[in-house]
Parts: C-alpha cells; sequence; structure tokens
C-alpha cells in the first residue's frame, strides 16, 4: 500500500488482557497494523485467536491493557474527552457477527436503526429522523415500511441487513466488520458482500473485515492480516499473500480452503501448523519485520532468512 496513502486507524503495540492480575489472560499481545482510508483490511485467524477482540478494543468495548489505538492521529484507546468521544461514536461503527443476538427482539426496527441517533442527542425532529431511518432502509436494499416490523418477522441475511443499516444511519467513515456473513445461509452470502462492495465505492467507507474464511477475505480485501493466539503472523496485500505466503500458519490456512473441484480436493495436501517448529528463545527472539514492500511476517533471524529465500 503507497505510503502516500491516509493513515485512518493506527494500531500500535495493542495488549487486550482478561482475567485477574493474579491469572491474566493475554488475549491480543502486541498486534501492530495501519488501515488506510478508503480500503478494506482483512484480519483472518481461527477461532479463539483475537480477531474480535482487537475489533472490540478499536471501537473501545474492550478496554486495552497496553498499546495504543489512533484514529486519525488522535489516541482514542483508554480515556478520551466527552468532545471525541462523541466524534467516534459518529464515525467508528460496528457491524456484529450474529444477527440474530445483535437486534433487540422487543424493539422495532424503526428504533434499532436509529437507537445511534438518539445516543447523541441529535435533537432531530420526528420527521427527520424518520427520513433518516427509510434512507438507511433503502440503501441496504429493505423497503421503509419495514420500520415497524420486529425483528423476529425478519430471515438471518434480512437481519444483517438491518444490522448494516443501524451503522448506515450514524454516516460513519469506518466500520468495523466482525464476521458479518459467518452466520447467515451460502446463497445469501454473495449478496451482503455485494453489498458492502457496493457502499464502500458510493459512500467512501474504510472497513476492518474480521473473518476465518480466507476465500471471502481474498474477495473483499485490500490487505489481509493474519493472526494466531493474539499475535500477528503476517500481513500483505491479498493477492502478495496468496502468491508468496511464507509463514506456516499462514501456508496452513491456504491449505485448508475447499477446492471446487473434487478430483483436487481429493489430492491436495493438508498443512498442518506446528507451533513447536519455531526456534525462538530469550536470546534470539521473534520480531515482526518487513520482507519486501507492504509485506511483514513475523519470526526469528534464522527464520526471516529463510522467508527471503522464498520471495
Amino acid at each position: 500500500m503507497p505510503e502516500t496513502k491516509e493513515k485512518l486507524l493506527e494500531v500500535e503495540n495493542l495488549q487486550v488482557v482478561f482475567g485477574s492480575r493474579r491469572r491474566p489472560f493475554k488475549a491480543v499481545d502486541g498486534v501492530s497494523f495501519d488501515i488506510y482510508k478508503g480500503e478494506t483490511f482483512g484480519l483472518v485467524g481461527e477461532s479463539g485467536s483475537g480477531k474480535t477482540t482487537i475489533g472490540r478494543a478499536i471501537i473501545r468495548i474492550n478496554p486495552v491493557a497496553g498499546g495504543a489505538v489512533r484514529y486519525k492521529g488522535e489516541v482514542i484507546s483508554g480515556k478520551v474527552s466527552r468532545e471525541l468521544d462523541r466524534k467516534i461514536i459518529h464515525e467508528i461503527q460496528m457491524i456484529f457477527q450474529d444477527p440474530m443476538a445483535s437486534l433487540n427482539e422487543r424493539a422495532k426496527v424503526d428504533y434499532i436503526v436509529s437507537e445511534g441517533l438518539y445516543s447523541l442527542d441529535q435533537h432531530l425532529s420526528e420527521e427527520a429522523r424518520q427520513a433518516k431511518v427509510d434512507a438507511a432502509l433503502t440503501a441496504v436494499g429493505l423497503l421503509p415500511e419495514f420500520s415497524s416490523r420486529f425483528p423476529h418477522e425478519f430471515s438471518g441475511g434480512q437481519r444483517q441487513r438491518i444490522g448494516i443499516a443501524r451503522a448506515l444511519i450514524m454516516e460513519p467513515e469506518f466500520i468495523i466488520a466482525d464476521e458479518p456473513i459467518s452466520a447467515l445461509d451460502v446463497s445469501i452470502r454473495a449478496q451482503v458482500l455485494n453489498l458492502m462492495s457496493r457502499l464502500q465505492k458510493e459512500r467512501g467507507l474504510t472497513y476492518l473485515f474480521i473473518a476465518h474464511d480466507l476465500s471471502v477475505v481474498r474477495f473483499i480485501s485490500d490487505r489481509i492480516g493474519v493472526i494466531y493466539k493474539g499475535k500477528l503472523m503476517e500481513l500483505a496485500e491479498t493477492e502478495q499473500l496468496f502468491a508468496h505466503p511464507l509463514h506456516p500458519y499462514t501456508r496452513a490456512l491456504l491449505s485448508a480452503i475447499p477446492m471446487p473441484d473434487p478430483i483436487g480436493e481429493r489430492y491436495k495436501q493438508l498443512v498442518v501448523y506446528d507451533p513447536t517448529l519455531h526456534h525462538d528463545s530469550e536470546e534470539n527472539p521473534p520480531r515482526w519485520e518487513e520482507l519486501e514492500p507492504g509485506h511483514f511476517v513475523r519470526g526469528s533471524a534464522g527464520e526471516l532468512d529463510e522467508y527471503r529465500r522464498h520471495l
């Protein structure tokens, strides 16, 4: 990604810790990456790797134990001013994974979509608020009349569209999409991905797209970061990562992508990642290094030299 691009979000040595002081669990350990304005940055890894925790830390749901998150150059992790807090709420929104659990079953769609407007206390007239709700629903392919219904009256795909509308009504610049299609039927997934791509072009949105399915991330992302047990293992432009995966964990993830050819699927070689293969020590700790422009890999000195030979 060219350096002339504007950095919208900077994550620097991020650490998120859960549990007590006696038994702390480091869910995210020293993760750093930048997201440029107008791009889609994919974050992939298996379940429990810390992807969602990073997204929730950026939007300030999870407290940050170390490091910093900067949005447009301002630190938004930790305590911030009320003015900056309102700016974050307005400009950064999140689409959640489960469209069934993320919507209030007792509220009508009208209230669900406009809830963010109430929280910012914008003093809109009823007509102006309703117009915003209608526009948001129309933008995601739903009829404005749906605003009088309850979530249980909709399918999974429609519910996720309502969740997208709830984010869009705030007119954000940056959206964190936390596995937005993993709970949907396969036939609906492409529709939601195409909707998100269209909205990005029309509104100049920037996405952090969190997923465990590399084939989906390849379709929508400009750059991809691969995370394992709270640590970032590799980061590169999408096609660069697929053409030259360097880290063994990345190669293992790529080998697990199903092939549409039954014969090819039968004879393909599945790579199993073995963390004990790494030769890390206190004298030779792993480090995060850029091996070619835009292509970062984590590894010890010897491993990084080996990765360079594969470029």
